[in-house]
């Protein structure tokens, strides 16, 4: 493996009826909060009046953001760097899931920097400093609940970029499975399949010696793969809420990225693709990962065949490494369609009328991907795959 450096101060707290833990939390950053969240849900199912009460308890001045979008703005990010500076915002409390924690920590840096946050976003600048803020999850997917990186849509010039900062952690994550209660069946199968990618992500690398990292990531994917018909037929069981919640988190906290780089090529297309189109993410990287699998198949046979045995339970007998690899791709397609993920793009009514455009968007920073490099005739020909 590689040498590395591990690197997360999160304080996760994880539980039911952990939201009152924000009575000795929020006060140790200040007065001044802004609440930021998304459209709405958290207001349907009490989650809202429940954080606002033990703030009122707490004598905290509260200020809102609402209206955050599932591929979150960086108009949204704009409002809230101004509703920050102009009121001496002291924390920020992200209540939702992953877009709304993302779009806090874009503004929470924002915040504390001179220019335009999407500076920061295009790496024209670095983010030195920002606000302190911590989450209250409601929804099992992202991990940005313990890590350090965000992702920005600026829908005016159709640009969807990855970005962090060693400032952007949270100070505390509150993850209580009973607020993942009210996702949506299409939400739940979503972050099911967006927590499979970052650790499908993090699995192709170019490290030798990666047994621990290996099982580890094996594990996760197995237990992800074993929960999920279950939970989709059983959306307000808490165990089974528990289980997933959890993986979300230790999916991309940093803990199955040491010692290796992961790939990450998968995310750069579909951040691409929902940039043009506004497709759910996770939609994207279910229709675009099999057919990212199948264009490298070729740099590593062993590794897809190891994951095709040991979490697609593939039988090698009689075969080469590549046909145990295909089938086990074919078996996460499988698996992905049998829980009702998408699985082309024209289940969006996406065309050929774009690739081009996508394809250059995907390439604005050059060739990318770790485990191997792809260039724009790789892009296309995985977008091609993929209609």
């Amino acid at each position: 493996m590689n040498d590395f450096t591990f690197y997360n101060p999160t304080k996760l707290i994880f539980g039911k009826g952990q939201v009152e833990q924000l009575k000795e939390l929020v006060p140790q950053y200040g007065k001044k909060v802004l609440v930021v969240y998304g459209g709405g849900s958290i207001k349907r199912n009490g989650l809202y009046d429940q954080v606002m009460s033990v703030l009122k308890d707490i004598d905290s001045e509260v200020f809102e953001l609402s209206g955050v979008e599932p591929n979150p703005r960086l108009s949204t990010v704009r409002r809230g760097v101004e509703i920050s500076k102009e009121n001496n915002i002291e924390f920020i409390l992200a209540v939702g899931g992953g877009s709304v924690i993302d779009c806090t920590k874009a503004i929470a840096a924002g915040a504390k920097y001179d220019g335009d946050a999407w500076d920061l976003v295009t790496k024209k600048a670095f983010a030195k400093e920002a606000l302190p803020f911590g989450t209250v999850l409601t929804l099992a997917a992202t991990g940005s609940e313990m890590n350090a990186g965000s992702v920005i849509t600026n829908w005016e010039t159709n640009e969807k970029y990855g970005w962090g900062s060693p400032v952007t952690f949270p100070q505390f994550s509150i993850l209580d499975p009973v607020n993942t209660f009210t996702v949506p069946k299409d939400h739940t199968i979503y972050g099911m399949v967006d927590m499979m990618s970052h650790v499908f992500e993090q699995y192709f690398n170019n490290a030798t010696n990666t047994p621990l990292q290996d099982r580890m990531c094996e594990s996760v994917l197995t237990t992800v793969i074993e929960t999920a018909p279950k939970l989709i037929n059983d959306l307000e069981n808490y165990e089974l809420r528990e289980t997933i919640l959890y993986s979300g988190t230790i999916a991309l906290n940093g803990m199955l990225q040491m010692g290796y780089n992961g790939d990450w090529a998968s995310h750069n297309i579909e951040h691409a693709v929902s940039a043009v189109y506004d497709i759910p993410h996770a939609g994207g990287l279910a229709i675009l990962f099999p057919n990212w699998m199948k264009h490298n198949l070729k740099v590593n046979p062993s590794r897809f065949a190891q994951l095709a045995e040991r979490v697609f339970n593939v039988d090698p007998a009689g075969k080469s490494e590549e046909e145990v690899a295909l089938e086990g791709i074919e078996k996460l397609r499988e698996f992905w369609t049998s829980i009702g993920a998408p699985s082309r793009l024209a289940d969006y009514d996406i065309d050929d009328s774009q690739l081009d455009l996508m394809a250059d968007k995907a390439m604005v920073n050059g060739e990318f991907g770790n485990f191997n490099k792809l260039n724009k005739d790789d892009v296309l020909a995985i977008l091609r795959a993929s209609l």
